[in-house]
C-alpha cells in the first residue's frame, strides 16, 4: 500500500483543497480519514476545506476563468488532450487506488481510469465541434445564428462509486467549453481527489495555466456551500435522489443551474424469446459487478413465466460460483460494501423482501469471515413489486418477478419512482422495438441484448423521473456548461421590425 500511495504523490496526511501546481491551501479543519472497506484499516489522511479555503478554491477559480474562456477551444481541448496522456501513465496505480479506496475489484478500478482516457480523447475532437445554428430570417439583410459561450466556474459534486471517472465526465467537457471547476469528492474516497488533483496539476503547470482544476474535499456541508454559492452558475451533483433534492431546491433558490445524475432501480426484461446464455452473463455483471453500488446496476428482473424458473436456476447456479475477497487480488469478482451502514441497509432489506412474501434464493447473508462489509450476493424471488423492490438499496439484491404479457412487464419495469438504465432481452425485433418505443421504457437509458451496466461514453448519460433528468458525457451534453446566446446582424441600410411591424411610420 505505502508504494501505491508514492506513486500517487500521496502522504500519511495530505492536503484535500488545491488551485493549482504548488498551490495546496492550509485549513483548519479536521482531517478526514480514508479507511479500506476490504480490511477496515485507515489508509491515510485528508485535511478538508475549512470557509476561508473553500473561499480561496473559488476565488482561484474565477480568476481563472476570465481569462481561461478567452482562450480558444481547440487550444483548450489540447490541455484535456495531456490530461489524458497522464492519466495513460497511471492508469494502473490510480485504478488501483480506486478499488484500494472504494472496493471495486482491480479490473474495475483500472477500466474506471480508462473511462476517464476515453473521454478526454472525446472531450480533444468536441474542442473543434462546439457548433451552433444558423437560421434565416425574415427580415431582408438580416442574418440569424445562436453561437455557446463558457458558463462561468461549476461545481462538481460526486460520489464514492466512481471516485474518478465521474469527475472527468464533468471537468473534460467543462474544461474545453471554457469553464474553470471546483470538485468535491466523496468523503468516502478523498484521496483518490487528491491523487487526481496532482495529476491535473502536473498538466495545469505544463501550461502554464493554473486554477482550471480545483479540489476542495469535505463532507455534506462543504455540498451545502457550494450548492449556495452564487458565484458557481451550475452545479453538477451525483448522489442519492435525497440529497439531490435538497440540491436541486438550493440551486434552483438563486436560480442557478444543477445536473443531477441520482438514484437508478434498474430492470431487465427476459422475454421468453431470449438469448438465455447471453442474458445470465448480463445480468451477474449488472448485478454483481460493484457489489451492486452503481447506479445502473441491475436491481430487478421481469422475467416471461415460460422461462423464469430456467433462468433463475441458471442465475442460483452462478451467483454461487462468485469469488468474493480483496478486491485487489486476481480471481476476486465482488469486493465490499463501502460501509457498514450499506450492509446494514441490505439486511433490513432483505428482511422486508422476505416479510412481503419474497423467497430467498440464494445469499442474504453477511460474510464476516472474510470482513465485516463483505455480503454474499443475493437473489429474491418476489410475488409482485413491493414497496422495498420499489427502492433503490446499494448493494447486490437482485429481485425475481414474472410476467405473461410484453405490455405487463413494461408496466411493471416503468412502475417505479427512478428512470435511470432499462434492457430487454429478445430475439424478437417486434418485442425490442415496442420497448424502445413510446410508451416503451421511459429512462433514459434503454438497451436491446445488452445489460444495464457498463454506458459508453460517446452517448449522453443519464435517467428521468427521480433519477434527475441530467446528461453528461457524450453526444450534446456538452451543452449544460454553456449559455446560449441569439445573434442577429442586419447588413441593410434599412431597419424593418419583426412580424413586420411598422412603428412610427
Amino acid at each position: 500500500m505505502k508504494t501505491l500511495l508514492e506513486k500517487l504523490h500521496l502522504q500519511p496526511t495530505n492536503a484535500g483543497v488545491c488551485v493549482g501546481p504548488g498551490a495546496w491551501i492550509e485549513s483548519s479543519a479536521p482531517p478526514i480519514t480514508s479507511y479500506d472497506p476490504t480490511h477496515g484499516e485507515p489508509i491515510a489522511a485528508v485535511i478538508p476545506a475549512d470557509a476561508a479555503a473553500y473561499d480561496t478554491a473559488v476565488l482561484a477559480a474565477r480568476q481563472a476563468f476570465s481569462t481561461w474562456r478567452s482562450v480558444p477551444a481547440p487550444k483548450r481541448g489540447e490541455v484535456v488532450r495531456d490530461l489524458g496522456a497522464v492519466l495513460r501513465d497511471y492508469r494502473e496505480p490510480l485504478g488501483e487506488l480506486v478499488s484500494l479506496e472504494m472496493g471495486k475489484i482491480r479490473v474495475e478500478g483500472i477500466g474506471e481510469v480508462q473511462e476517464m482516457i476515453d473521454i478526454c480523447d472525446f472531450a480533444v475532437g468536441l474542442a473543434r465541434q462546439l457548433y451552433g445554428l444558423t437560421m434565416h430570417s425574415e427580415r431582408p439583410g438580416h442574418r440569424m445564428y445562436e453561437q455557446w459561450h463558457p458558463l462561468g466556474p461549476i461545481a462538481i459534486i460526486t460520489a464514492f462509486n466512481f471516485p474518478v471517472a465521474v469527475w472527468s465526465w464533468n471537468a473534460a467537457i467543462a474544461a474545453v467549453c471554457g469553464d474553470t471547476m471546483i470538485w468535491k469528492p466523496s468523503e468516502l474516497t478523498p484521496l483518490c481527489g487528491v491523487a487526481l488533483q496532482h495529476l491535473a496539476n502536473r498538466v495545469m503547470a505544463d501550461h502554464g495555466i493554473t486554477g482550471i482544476f480545483n479540489l476542495a474535499v469535505g463532507a455534506g456541508d462543504l455540498g451545502q456551500l457550494m450548492a449556495e454559492d452564487q458565484r458557481l452558475p451550475l452545479v453538477s451533483f451525483t448522489g442519492s435522489i435525497p440529497t439531490g433534492r435538497r440540491v436541486a431546491q438550493t440551486v434552483a433558490a438563486r436560480l442557478g443551474r444543477s445536473l443531477l445524475e441520482l438514484g437508478g432501480n434498474n430492470a431487465i426484461i427476459v422475454s421468453d424469446k431470449a438469448d438465455l446464455d447471453l442474458a445470465v452473463r448480463a445480468i451477474v455483471f449488472g448485478a454483481v459487478g460493484t457489489a451492486g453500488q452503481r447506479c445502473t446496476s441491475t436491481r430487478r428482473i421481469i422475467a416471461h413465466e415460460a422461462i423464469v424458473d430456467a433462468l433463475t436456476d441458471r442465475l442460483v447456479n452462478a451467483y454461487r460460483q462468485v469469488p468474493i475477497g480483496d478486491p485487489l487480488q486476481p480471481g476476486t469478482l465482488m469486493g465490499p460494501l463501502a460501509t457498514s451502514r450499506a450492509v446494514a441497509a441490505m439486511q433490513r432489506a432483505v428482511e422486508r423482501a422476505v416479510s412481503d412474501g419474497g423467497t430467498v434464493l440464494t445469499g442474504g447473508v453477511t460474510r464476516p469471515d472474510i470482513g465485516p462489509q463483505f455480503v454474499e450476493p443475493t437473489i429474491l424471488r418476489m410475488p409482485r413489486q413491493t414497496a422495498i423492490v420499489q427502492e433503490e438499496t446499494f448493494a447486490p439484491i437482485l429481485y425475481v418477478m414474472s410476467y405473461s404479457a410484453l405490455e405487463d412487464a413494461i408496466a411493471l419495469h416503468n412502475g417505479v419512482t427512478q428512470g435511470l438504465s432499462s434492457a430487454i432481452f429478445t430475439d424478437s425485433v417486434r418485442e425490442a422495438e415496442t420497448f424502445l418505443a413510446a410508451p416503451g421504457s421511459d429512462c433514459g437509458i434503454a438497451n436491446v441484448n445488452i445489460g444495464t451496466s457498463g454506458a459508453e461514453i460517446g452517448g449522453a448519460f443519464g435517467g428521468e423521473k427521480e433519477t434527475g433528468g441530467g446528461r453528461e458525457s457524450g453526444s450534446d451534453a456538452w451543452k449544460a456548461y454553456m449559455r446560449r446566446q441569439t445573434n442577429t446582424i442586419n447588413w441593410s441600410k434599412e431597419l424593418p421590425l419583426a412580424q413586420g411591424i411598422e412603428f412610427g411610420g
